[in-house]
């Protein structure tokens, strides 16, 4: 029986790829299956469409998607899947990203995207893990620790600046 990647990221260039390598990290540290490629939405649009049409069929259940610039693949993807797609505007040479995260967020009513921040591919990572937790209890409760985790963190480090601090 084949083993069903469970996230589809996308990236329009491969130059996107040290960007949304974060994504697949995270996805990684929560033991979530995925799969990585390369397609343009303006370059490659019918390979485009075409993943995005045969996403769910191949166990697929949400899709992460990276553009810079124009930053149409996000919006491309979910025109031809009802799956959720977050899209990563990708910090560009021109507008600080602003061009990307424009184009990804104001998307049309009826075609959602969500949009995390420039470069945010981590965020992407983690906001996919909460989508596939909210029917499956085992990543559900490993974001819940996850998260625990990060205060953990936080109150350690607030200990070591009040203890450091001339105040």
């Amino acid at each position: 029986m084949p083993q069903f990647k469970r996230v589809g990221i996308v990236m329009g260039s491969d130059s996107d790829l040290p960007v949304m390598q974060e994504a697949a990290d995270i996805l990684k540290k929560f033991g979530v299956s995925y799969e990585i490629t390369v397609c343009s939405a303006h370059r490659t649009p019918d390979l485009a469409a075409e993943y995005a049409k045969s996403a769910e069929s191949r166990g697929i259940e949400c899709l992460i998607a990276g553009a810079g610039g124009a930053a149409h693949l996000p919006g491309v993807l979910a025109a031809f899947t009802v799956l959720p797609v977050i899209g990563v505007p990708i910090l560009g040479k021109s507008m600080n990203g602003l061009d990307s995260l424009l184009s990804i967020v104001q998307m049309p009513k009826g075609i959602p995207v969500a949009t995390v921040a420039v470069n945010g591919a981590a965020n992407a990572g983690l906001l996919s893990v909460q989508i596939l937790g909210a029917r499956d209890e085992q990543l559900r409760n490993a974001f819940r620790r996850y998260k625990e985790d990060m205060k953990a963190e936080v109150l350690e480090k607030a200990k070591k600046v009040e203890a450091t601090a001339n105040i």
